[in-house]
């Protein structure tokens, strides 16, 4: 579903990523970790389109990213959506959530998701349904970021993640800006969301616990290269990497 092969990316001839090379099968959750400045949110941004590597290749769905420019890479990005670090800064805060959740439908208006076909036509409707998808009422469907807590804005995020029903969710540090309590709740939507759509997870975090727990596999970034890649049932495995140690250990001493 997903091949990133040799892909190199520098910032003012700095190297961030150095033939980095990894793919991924459809309904499969690929977790990238590492600390900060390591590559990570970089890739992700290579793989939606937002940015062009300097070199290697990235295809989804067998379709070349870096060779496609305005109204084509336009179309093949919904087949990709991203749930970012920060909702509140994601959201809109002149708009009722509502009106977020369907930004992506709006701008997509031949695309028909599988649980929208009968309401594809009622904006609020499709609303309605994307809230409940992430747990949350349809109360809330007129109220303003500001006027919900940290983990309601974040199931806002999400659905409006999963609106087109893409092939591959990008999650960059869904959860860090979250209370502990209301972490576990937003993993648990993510899982549920994955099995029901069968969709494909990027879970980007440097939080190992959270990676193994959601991830089929781990790829971990150091300093711009992929210094290891693995099953998430191997993470204590004597062949891991220094650095993968490194990180197990400072996991089990938080």
């Amino acid at each position: 579903m997903l091949q990133v092969k040799n892909v190199s990316k520098s910032y003012r001839l700095t190297p961030v990523l150095n033939e980095i090379t990894f793919q991924m099968q459809q309904g499969e959750s690929l977790g990238l970790i590492g600390e900060s400045g390591s590559g990570k949110s970089t890739m992700a941004k290579l793989i939606v389109g937002l940015e062009h590597a300097d070199g290697g290749q990235i295809t989804l769905n067998d379709v070349d990213f870096q060779e496609l420019r305005g109204a084509e890479l336009r179309k093949a990005r919904r087949h990709v959506q991203v749930v970012f670090q920060d909702p509140l800064a994601s959201l809109n805060p002149k708009l009722p959530v509502w009106k977020s959740i369907i930004e992506p439908l709006e701008n997509y208006p031949d695309v028909v998701p599988s649980f929208l076909k009968e309401v594809r036509n009622d904006r609020k409707k499709m609303a309605g349904i994307l809230l409940e998808k992430v747990g949350l009422d349809r109360n809330l469907l007129e109220r303003y970021p500001h006027q919900l807590s940290g983990g309601q804005r974040q199931r806002v995020g999400i659905a409006r993640g999963i609106s087109l029903q893409p092939n591959l969710l990008i999650c960059d540090e869904p959860t860090s800006s979250l209370d502990v309590s209301i972490q576990a709740q937003i993993l648990n939507l993510l899982k549920e969301l994955k099995k029901e759509f069968n969709m494909s997870y990027l879970f980007i975090s440097h939080d190992m616990a959270s990676v193994q727990y959601m991830c089929d596999r781990i790829a971990v970034f150091k300093q711009g290269v992929l210094v290891d890649l693995f099953l998430s049932k191997d993470l204590f495995s004597d062949t891991r990497h220094p650095y993968t140690k490194t990180l197990v250990e400072v996991t089990v001493e938080s």
